[in-house]
Parts: C-alpha cells; sequence; structure tokens
C-alpha cells in the first residue's frame, strides 16, 4: 500500500508558499471590512474535524459575498502565485480546508441564498453557503425536500466539493446523482457554467461530475443546481437489536438484495449505542442496532416494514420500536447524527481520527467483520457507524492526541480496513473524500495512470497549483 503508517509520514506534508505584504494589501483594498487577517478568525479556518492540529492557519481570509468577490479573490491571489483554499463551515474530515502550502481562505457561508426554486421540474439552485437545513426549511412549503443528509448540518457548496452523500443515498443517492448544473470560478479567475436543468443531456464532456468530488482543487463552486423530491406521503421509522453485529449486516444484505426500496438503514455497534445513550439521555438496547426509515404510500410503507421485520426476526433481530411521528423520528435520527460528538465527550480531550470505506453490498460483511475483530483486539477506543445499504461504514477511532503510539496504532488500524475494502473491490472513501489522509490510499484504489490523468487535468486547469494545493493527490 501506498499510504505508510510511520508518524512522520501520516503527518501532512507542509511546504508553505510566499503570501506578499502586496497581496494582503490589495485583498484588504479591494474587500475592506471583508478580509480578516485576525489570528483568530484565520485559526479558525484552518481547522477541520480532522486530527491534524499542527497545520499554520492561511494568511488571510476573504468572506465572499458574490460570485465577483470570489473571481476577484482568486484572480488577486493567482497574480501572486498564492493558494486559495475554499471553506464552508468547516465540517470536513480528512484535512480538505487545511493550509499546508499556506495561502489564503475564501469563505463562502455570506453566500447562503436559495436562488430559485422550480418546483414543478423538481430542481433548486442555490449559493454554495447554503446548508442543508437551510435548503429544506426554505422548501418545505413546496411539500418537496432535497434528501443528501451526510449528517453534519454542511454547506450544499462543501457537499458538492465532497461528492457527500449519507443517510438517504441508498435510495436517493448522492451529490453525484443529485448536482444538475454548477457554477465554477477557476483558478485563472473566469467564471463557468456546467449542466443545465435539464435531467439529462448528451452535450459535451460531463464538466458538471469533473468539479462534484474536486475538493476544492479545480475551483470554487459558486451556485449549485440540484434535484428535490416531492416529500413522501408516509414515512415510518424503526429501530431493532440484533445479538451481533454479524445478523445487524446480514439483514441489511438479504434487504437490498431483494429490493426492498429501504430509505435510510444504518448501524450503530453496541459501543456507540452506549455512548448516544449517555450523550443523548437515552435508553437504547445496548447492542448493536439498525435505525430505518421507510418512504413511501402508506400501504408501501408498512409493507417494505413487514418484509424488513421477517428478515430480522430470521436474524435474531427483535425489540422493533416504531416511531412514526416527526418528534418521534428526529429524537432517534438526531440520536444518530449527534453520535461523533457522543463518542467525543466518551473520553474527554480525545480526538477522533475518522474513516470510511464502502464495498460492494455482497463484500460487506467480510469487510465490516474481520475490521470490528482487529479494533477490538487493539484496545483503542471506538465508534462505528455505518450507511451499511449501500455498504458504507464509518470507523472513528478515539485517541489521546498526545500519545504517539495511540495514533500509530490508529494508523495501523485505518490502513488494513482500506487495504481490505480495496482488496474487495470497494473504495477508499464513501463519502468523507482524500483530503489528505487518503492520498496514498488513492493511488492503490486508482492506479498511476489514473492518477497520472488527474493530475493532467489538474495543470491543464489550475497551471500554477493555486487551488487548494496538496490534497487528494501530489502535484508532481
Amino acid at each position: 500500500m501506498n499510504a505508510p503508517t510511520q508518524l512522520a509520514h501520516v503527518a501532512p506534508q507542509i511546504a508553505p508558499r510566499e503570501v506578499p505584504a502586496a497581496l494582503i494589501t490589495a485583498l484588504q483594498a479591494r474587500f475592506g471590512a471583508q478580509c480578516s487577517v485576525a489570528l483568530a478568525v484565520r485559526e479558525q479556518h484552518g481547522r477541520d474535524e480532522s486530527s491534524y492540529t499542527e497545520v499554520p492557519p492561511p494568511a488571510a481570509v476573504v468572506f465572499a459575498e458574490s460570485t465577483q468577490d470570489v473571481a476577484d479573490a482568486v484572480k488577486l491571489a493567482g497574480a501572486h502565485d498564492v493558494p486559495v483554499i475554499p471553506f464552508g463551515v468547516g465540517s470536513s474530515l480528512e484535512g480538505h480546508l487545511l493550509a499546508v502550502q499556506g495561502g489564503i481562505s475564501v469563505d463562502v457561508s455570506r453566500m447562503n441564498r436559495v436562488l430559485s426554486v422550480n418546483a414543478d421540474d423538481l430542481t433548486v439552485t442555490v449559493q454554495p453557503g447554503v446548508t442543508r437545513k437551510q435548503l429544506n426549511d426554505e422548501i418545505k412549503s413546496t411539500g418537496l425536500f432535497f434528501p443528501i443528509d451526510p449528517g453534519a448540518d454542511a454547506s450544499i457548496g462543501g457537499m458538492t466539493a465532497t461528492r457527500a452523500s449519507g443517510t438517504n443515498a441508498v435510495r436517493y443517492g448522492t451529490m453525484r446523482e443529485n448536482v444538475l448544473a454548477l457554477e465554477v470560478v477557476t483558478a485563472s479567475g473566469e467564471v463557468v457554467r456546467t449542466g443545465t436543468r435539464a435531467k439529462k443531456s448528451s452535450a459535451g464532456y460531463d464538466l458538471t461530475r469533473l468539479f462534484v468530488g474536486s475538493e476544492g482543487t479545480l475551483g470554487v463552486v459558486t451556485e449549485i443546481t440540484l434535484r428535490i423530491y416531492p416529500l413522501p406521503e408516509a414515512v415510518s421509522a424503526a429501530i431493532c437489536s440484533f445479538p451481533s453485529i454479524e445478523a445487524a449486516v446480514r439483514t441489511t444484505i438479504e434487504t437490498i438484495q431483494l429490493g426492498v426500496p429501504i430509505a435510510r438503514v444504518e448501524l450503530i455497534d453496541h459501543n456507540t449505542v452506549r455512548m448516544v445513550n449517555a450523550y443523548s439521555k437515552l435508553n437504547l438496547r445496548e447492542e448493536p442496532m439498525l435505525l430505518m426509515e421507510f418512504h413511501g404510500s402508506p400501504a408501501g410503507v408498512k409493507e417494505q416494514a413487514e418484509t424488513v421485520q421477517e428478515i430480522a426476526s430470521g436474524h435474531g433481530g427483535n425489540a422493533f420500536e416504531w416511531a412514526s411521528t416527526p418528534e418521534e423520528r428526529t429524537r432517534l435520527w438526531t440520536a444518530r447524527h449527534n453520535s461523533y460528538f457522543a463518542a467525543i465527550a466518551s473520553r474527554p480531550g480525545c480526538r477522533a481520527i475518522s474513516t470510511d470505506t464502502c464495498v460492494p453490498i455482497s463484500r460487506l460483511a467480510d469487510c465490516l467483520l474481520e475490521s470490528v475483530a482487529e479494533v477490538d483486539a487493539s484496545g483503542i477506543p471506538y465508534f462505528l457507524v455505518g450507511h451499511v445499504g449501500d455498504g458504507n461504514f464509518h470507523f472513528g477511532y478515539l485517541i489521546d492526541p498526545n500519545d504517539p503510539a495511540e495514533r500509530e496504532k490508529a494508523e495501523q488500524l485505518n490502513h488494513a480496513l482500506v487495504a481490505r475494502a480495496i482488496a474487495l473491490e470497494g473504495t477508499c472513501t464513501g463519502e468523507h473524500g482524500v483530503g489528505l489522509h487518503k492520498m496514498g490510499f488513492l493511488v492503490d484504489e486508482a492506479g498511476a495512470g489514473a492518477i497520472d490523468l488527474m493530475r493532467t487535468l489538474k495543470r491543464a486547469l489550475d497551471p500554477k497549483n493555486i487551488m487548494n494545493p496538496g490534497k487528494i493527490f501530489s502535484w508532481g
């Protein structure tokens, strides 16, 4: 594998470029109070939810309020060969927004307007700073919703950049399937549009898909057109406890292979259930659990649920608990979405090395069970959650940030997990993205030839390597 576990190599390669005083002066002249060089502001924009803590912050932060602001900031930075790092809400997990080569952060959180809702066509166009919760609040009166739910209240721009997915992906797909068109500021400061509101197109290269998942390395996304969906007539959630993780996983595999159109199916291991109970003041059974949701007509939801309950019973599933009211469903899903914070709270002072993989559904049990056995044997505290309906799961290794041995052990576990997923024809990351942490794994997964092709595209679109450099793959 190309991702060594020695700590010297796990740490990001920091190679800051000079940020001339002339650039800071030019930014302050153009943006006034929208440009900050205050240390507290820069430090806020130099951290995400990854375990990296030793990367210097950017030299300045520009708070963009329009596409023209973004274009002007990129042009000024490009004139001085200075890196530009897009920033949404800072919820990324793999070091995506860290200023490993210095530069400026362009914060698009103030670009937070829903620009148009086309209910008849089931599309919406938003600025990148709109968050997923904000979007759903603004369109709920139309009877429509946006289903992509990565857990955190991430920005739509950030979700586009990392090709996010989440709990609903098993039914509604990921950002890849739900982004129709983009407006992007390229490395030259040019504003380009990709795609249309039409549901399909055969016109030219699919540039939209090129930018979705590019993690800010090819341009800054400034508008996104999305698919939206009718709110289902009926929604029901259920939890079911199991005697083992294997029983829960086998239930999931059979459910998907039977073609049950389940909307969400989340695995939570017994460790995580215990942490969630303590954090969210719940009394869930502290056993491996599936948290499921069914969407459709009342009759369809009932039929789906009965089918899954029968499958679960065949694998020892018990204590089915239904949540049919919005309040009950919200309580359960809020607890699930707070699992990361519950885990952090379970070991005060710890940092979480979060990782995810995704494998074909038929290989899920093999990958997951071997990985659980390894981490149990290691003695490292951890939490495990998974969007297992599409073969995706997440480990969070809870380490003492001041203990190099724990960090090393956690990285070894991550290394073994990713190697296993790739060997089973899966991917090194199902939704977190590559960022800094999985650059070596991407080489193992895609191969040197594919990485060279990506590098060729990067050099063509960003010849000065100013767009979020040092992420996904090396420059040369």
